[in-house]
């Protein structure tokens, strides 16, 4: 009984892509960053061979796990296209961004479809706008609109002034209206509580484009194979090709709920993603704290790699970078991690720096005899099964 799991670690980039200055991103490194702190203890992690990747350095002599450097291939650095490309869509066209803001005729048509006026529609930290506008929405009822540098539209409110359900269906408006060029990879509710200076609650949604092509969950779904979701992955493909779905409150739960699958009987893929290290250090420029998560991942590593099956395959990578050291709070174009284990998988092989994060999506499929179907990359199952 053949099963996957892919684990991506948000935001783990390892070091500077080539075309990282035509994104800004000179210098970005989130591992190398990360690995001075004193909060940052990994031997697992090193044991299983991440610094033994190109371009790391540290690693040890004989590393457990077959590794590689992948290279991002499509135009961007968001969520979106990161996983899309790891389950075999390459995009050769950056989703759109809006660094002053949505055009009028977008925010006066969001605006007329829900009766509510919006404030802000600038780029804006998470947790600031809500410090800064969540009073004059509590008094308004105006909806807090606002953007990053990835291609995405959120809207806040607190959960006194509208219900999870209710900024739920505003954000599916959003998503119908943001159509062509202005079709965003995602809209993201963000519902709020408590007193000023308030916070996030766990009921985030993401309301996303539809890959523009089958890619691996649908494939593997329609050859007849389970299909789980951990974490935000369902709402990165629009629900497309998933059995079940399983949410998440922090990278713990996620772990969780990946032992509890590995536990389960069933033929297919585990697709997870731990978020917590994006979203609560990287994007928050917290070096210590995105330092300690991973760390608080690697002491776990041990119980997720016992648990796997004899025919069980172990795949860790990343999406883009988040360097929480520099000015800027927005991801990092950077090379991504690829640790390969299982108890029929070869330890030590590396398999140098990738093209394309799609070689994961081509070894999966590989993996199950299942057509690529029109997806991109190249399969490394040669290279490491035993």
């Amino acid at each position: 009984m053949n099963r996957v799991f892919i684990i991506v670690l948000d935001s783990l980039g390892i070091g500077e892509a080539p075309d990282a200055a035509d994104f800004g991103d000179c210098g970005s490194n989130t591992l190398g960053v990360i690995s001075v702190s004193r909060l940052f203890d990994c031997p697992n992690l090193r044991k299983y061979g991440l610094f033994n990747i190109d371009g790391v350095g540290g690693g040890t002599n004989h590393p457990a796990a077959s590794f590689a450097r992948m290279r991002e291939a499509s135009m961007g650095k968001d969520t979106t296209i990161g996983h899309w490309e790891i389950a075999g869509i390459i995009s050769p066209k950056p989703l759109p961004v809006y660094p002053d803001g949505f055009p009028p005729e977008i925010i006066s048509e969001f605006e007329r479809l829900t009766g509510r006026k919006t404030l802000c529609n600038k780029p804006y930290s998470g947790t600031q706008v809500i410090k800064d506008y969540g009073a004059e929405h509590i008094k308004t009822g105006a909806l807090i609109v606002y953007t990053s540098a990835d291609s995405v539209f959120q809207v806040a409110a607190h959960d006194s002034v509208v219900s999870v359900k209710q900024l739920y269906s505003y954000c599916e408006t959003a998503r119908a209206l943001l159509t062509g060029d202005n079709a965003v990879g995602r809209v993201i509710a963000r519902p709020f509580t408590g007193e000023y200076p308030f916070v996030r609650t766990a009921d985030r949604h993401d309301f996303s484009l539809p890959p523009p092509s089958p890619a691996l969950p649908e494939l593997l779904k329609a050859a007849g194979y389970r299909v789980i979701s951990v974490g935000k992955i369902y709402d990165i493909f629009a629900g497309r090709g998933f059995d079940e779905t399983h949410r998440t409150q922090s990278n713990d739960d996620g772990i969780d709920k990946t032992l509890e699958a590995e536990a389960r009987e069933f033929e297919g893929l585990c697709f997870i993603n731990l978020v917590d290290f994006d979203s609560a250090y990287g994007h928050r420029n917290d070096v210590d704290g995105y330092a300690a998560a991973l760390s608080a991942f690697d002491a776990r590593l041990p119980e997720i790699v016992s648990a796997l099956k004899d025919e069980d395959i172990l795949m860790i990578t990343a999406d883009h970078g988040c360097d929480p050291s520099t000015p800027s709070t927005d991801h990092s174009r950077e090379y991504t991690p690829l640790l390969v284990t299982g108890k029929k998988i070869k330890g030590g092989i590396n398999l140098g720096t990738r093209s394309t994060f799609s070689d994961i999506s081509a070894t999966v499929l590989d993996y199950f005899g299942v057509d690529k179907a029109g997806t991109h990359g190249e399969s490394i199952l040669k290279e490491i099964k035993k």
